[in-house]
């Protein structure tokens, strides 16, 4: 009878890996089909529309291709300056002589998440009396750090000690025992917090356009403006299948950028 149960309890397990394995899979698979269809919905409604002049102006191939080029280089931007200071401030923060400073850093990302984005950038504007490129990703990866550090903390701290140990009774160092352990074991933490700071981020640039940095939001708010539906749908629709491509892109690295073993 135990071995029954002990049978029935693998095989349950197995067949709950299988079914996640099939989501996460499925997941994969449709999100790109659904921003397609989206795209081509929204790209066939607004070019079967009869456009003024002034919406030919902004609503057409050109222009717009130009602007979701500008809103990814903003993304790119914004998660490169994330990963670059994230993931070695984690690091440092979980080494020993440092950890005193954790809480410091942790109450300035939620300063940095907590505080309205909308508020960051004109604050930044104000204090640089700029406007550009910088002065929008600045701020916006200044609100998006927080995932991508804490989780980068979370993964370090979450690795099992005994293997630190048996990795010093081999007569690794301690750099050799972060690259070669810690920081591989801690790489799906890594992910799932850059996963969620891409999200953030790609949605928060389309407030870049308030301090002339561009992207998406000159759809949106032209169309606010203007009281012009076809554009302003076409920026919020876009916006929406950028953030959902950019989700997609993290949860490709999440299950193929992580140790083998933990996928």
């Amino acid at each position: 009878m135990t071995t029954t149960v002990a049978d029935a309890k693998a095989k349950s397990t197995t067949g709950g890996g299988s079914v996640n394995r099939l989501a996460g899979q499925l997941d994969i698979l449709l999100t790109p089909v659904i921003v397609i269809v989206i795209a081509v919905a929204l790209f066939s409604w607004v070019f079967s529309q009869d456009l003024t002049a002034t919406q030919k102006a902004t609503v057409n191939a050109s222009y717009v291709s130009q602007l979701i080029g500008e809103h990814l280089l903003l993304t790119i931007a914004i998660t490169a300056i994330v990963v670059a200071v994230s993931v070695p401030l984690g690091v440092l923060l979980t080494r020993r002589r440092f950890r005193p400073l954790k809480p410091i850093f942790i109450g300035i990302g939620n300063i940095g998440q907590a505080a309205p984005a909308i508020g960051l950038l004109v604050l930044f504007f104000l204090w640089t009396s700029q406007t550009g490129f910088w002065i929008g990703v600045l701020p916006i990866a200044f609100y998006s750090l927080l995932p991508v550090l804490r989780n980068t903390m979370l993964g370090i701290d979450s690795v099992d000690p005994t293997l630190i140990d048996a990795a010093r009774g081999q007569g690794m160092s301690a750099r050799e025992i972060l690259f070669r352990i810690e920081l591989p074991l801690a790489v799906p933490y890594i992910l799932a917090g850059l996963r969620t700071s891409l999200v953030l981020a790609v949605g928060t640039a389309t407030l870049a356009f308030l301090v002339d940095a561009g992207g998406l939001g000159i759809l949106i708010d032209t169309g606010y403006k203007l009281r012009d539906n076809v554009t302003l749908y076409l920026g919020a629709g876009l916006s929406v299948c950028l953030a959902l491509v950019v989700d997609w892109v993290g949860a490709l690295a999440e299950r193929f950028l992580g140790p083998k073993g933990l996928r």
